[in-house]
């Protein structure tokens, strides 16, 4: 297992996502960095959380094997990259689930509920690295649109969970991107230190 953790939430391999996934990891591997990535498409995660998962909720178990591997993972990480688009002004329903069903079925692993709220328990993860694209523009997500990656995704939901120094990029515009601003943010992930 390795302390550098990408996940990647895109269903189409020919995707600008996927050649970002691509530069990200070829970054780490220039700087012998050690990683494992969780590509939710490929591995076919179902984000659905069933009546029989929630059955089992006070118990701590799950009837999905990769609910199991992703919390392990997640408790070695000390670094955390998501790669994702921004769907309907905030991540995927396939990164939605993720969290719903992971966290969910990690209760006591990756967060304690006590009468005052919920304290994260994956405070390992020193670094969270959120990579997303976008057709609106960036200004647009940020200052009209309600800001949802930062204000939720990033400042509440893995704020509870634990992680640490989380930074945001997002390439916005994408469907109109030329090819020189997609090799320039490319050559700029490939030059990012991610840990």
């Amino acid at each position: 297992m390795t302390d550098t953790l990408i996940i990647y939430c895109h269903p189409y391999p020919q995707s600008f996502n996927h050649v970002i996934l691509q530069a990200v990891q070829n970054n780490l591997k220039s700087k012998n960095i050690e990683f494992t990535t969780i590509d939710l498409y490929a591995e076919r995660f179902s984000p659905v959380y069933t009546k029989k998962d929630l059955s089992l909720f006070h118990t701590g178990k799950t009837t999905d094997p990769l609910v199991v591997k992703y919390l392990n993972l997640l408790k070695q990480a000390k670094t955390v990259i998501f790669i994702t688009p921004i769907w309907w002004n905030s991540i995927p329903g396939m990164l939605k689930g993720f969290i719903d069903k992971v966290m969910m079925e990690g209760k006591g692993l990756s967060h304690t509920v006590s009468k005052v709220g919920v304290k994260g328990e994956l405070t390992n993860i020193q670094q969270c690295y959120v990579l997303t694209t976008s057709s609106s523009p960036t200004f647009y997500i940020k200052y009209l649109n309600g800001n949802a990656i930062k204000k939720i995704f990033i400042n509440q939901t893995l704020k509870q969970l634990g992680f640490q120094n989380c930074q945001w990029q997002n390439f916005g515009m994408i469907s109109d991107s030329s090819v020189k601003r997609r090799k320039k943010y490319l050559a700029k992930i490939q030059q990012e230190h991610f840990v």
